[in-house]
C-alpha cells in the first residue's frame, strides 16, 4: 500500500489528477448513462483515464465510483452492485498506474437530503460503508469524499471510512463565492465551519474542489488553513468557469494559465494540487511541471 503521508514527507506538493466525467463523454458515455457500470462494461476505457492522468504526473489518481453508493446507483437500478462497481473502480486504477503512485478513491454525495428526510442517517452511513470497503478491497491507498455540499452528508461518509477501513480519509467541499472573500457551499457552509466539523470527524486531508478557478480558489484555501492549521490541504479547481458555447460548456483557462497559479495555491497552504470540471493531461501536465519547480 502506498503513504499518502510519506509522500507528503518526501515532497512539498503532491499532484492529483483532472476531471473524469467529461473524458468518460469523449469516451462514449451517453447522457442518462451510469458512469460506474463502465467499470465492468467498459475497464479499457476507464483504465485509459487513469493512465493519461498518471503519465501526465499525478501522484495520486483517481477511481471512477464518484456516484458509486447504492442510494446513487438506485437511479440505474443498480444499488445490489454497489460493492462490485466499487471493487472494480479501485481494482482499474491500482492495476494501471505505477506502486508508487497512490490511488485516491472518489466517493461522491448520495443525492440524498437528510434535512428533508429523504433518508436516515443509518443508512447513509450503511451505503458509504458499503462503499468504502469495496474501494478498499479494490486497492485503494486512500478515500476522497468529494464534492460535498452539507455538513451531514460529509461528517458521516468520513465516519463510516475511518470506522470500517484503515485508509487515510480525505474530504473536500465545494465552495461557491457569495462576496468578496465569502465563500459558501449551496447549503450554507463555510470554509471555516467545513475544516471544525471534518477534521472533528476523523478526516485526515481536507481541500476544496469544483466550483472555481484556480485563482478563486487560492481564498478558499487560506480560510480552510487558518481554520485547521496543521491538516494537509488538497485542492483541485476547476478550469476556470464554464462559458456556454452554443449547446456546449467551455471551460477557458488554459494548462498554462492554471499551472501559474500553483505557487499562490501552495503559499496559501495547499499541499496537494490537482484539477476538476474541464481539465485534462495536459492542464496536469502543466501544474506538475509546475509543482517540481518548489521542490
Amino acid at each position: 500500500m502506498v503513504s499518502i503521508f510519506e509522500m507528503l514527507d518526501r515532497k512539498k506538493v503532491l499532484v492529483s489528477d483532472g476531471a473524469w466525467g467529461t473524458f468518460l463523454v469523449q469516451k462514449g458515455l451517453k447522457p442518462g448513462e451510469c458512469p460506474e457500470l463502465w467499470n465492468v462494461e467498459h475497464p479499457y476505457s476507464v483504465a485509459d483515464i487513469a493512465r493519461a492522468y498518471a503519465e501526465a504526473g499525478s501522484d495520486m489518481v483517481s477511481t471512477n465510483s464518484f456516484g458509486g453508493t447504492r442510494l446513487k446507483l438506485a437511479h440505474f437500478g443498480l444499488e445490489p452492485r454497489a460493492g462490485e462497481l466499487n471493487e472494480a473502480a479501485a481494482r482499474l486504477t491500482r492495476e494501471t498506474i505505477s506502486p508508487d503512485k497512490a490511488v485516491f478513491a472518489s466517493m461522491g454525495p448520495t443525492g440524498k437530503i437528510l434535512m428533508m428526510g429523504d433518508v436516515s442517517e443509518e443508512d447513509v452511513y450503511e451505503a458509504f460503508r458499503e462503499q468504502a470497503l469495496a474501494l478498499e478491497r479494490g486497492g485503494a491507498d486512500a478515500l476522497c469524499v468529494e464534492t460535498m455540499t452539507a455538513l451531514d452528508e460529509a461528517a458521516i461518509a468520513v465516519r463510516a471510512a475511518k470506522q470500517n477501513t484503515p485508509l487515510p480519509v480525505i474530504c473536500t467541499f465545494t465552495f461557491d463565492q457569495i462576496g468578496e472573500g465569502q465563500y459558501r457551499t449551496m447549503m450554507g457552509v463555510s470554509p471555516a465551519d467545513m475544516a471544525a466539523e471534518i477534521v472533528a470527524a476523523g478526516a485526515d486531508i481536507i481541500g476544496t474542489n469544483c466550483g472555481q478557478g484556480p485563482e478563486q480558489m487560492v481564498g478558499i484555501v487560506e480560510q480552510l488553513r487558518a481554520a485547521a492549521p496543521d491538516t494537509p490541504i488538497m485542492v483541485q479547481a476547476n478550469a476556470g468557469l464554464p462559458v456556454r458555447h452554443g449547446d456546449v460548456d467551455v471551460f477557458p483557462e488554459t494548462p498554462e494559465r492554471m499551472a501559474s497559479f500553483v505557487p499562490a495555491l501552495v503559499k496559501a497552504g495547499a499541499r496537494i494540487v490537482g484539477g476538476c470540471c474541464g481539465t485534462t493531461p495536459d492542464h496536469i501536465r502543466a501544474i506538475a511541471a509546475a509543482a517540481k519547480k518548489l521542490g
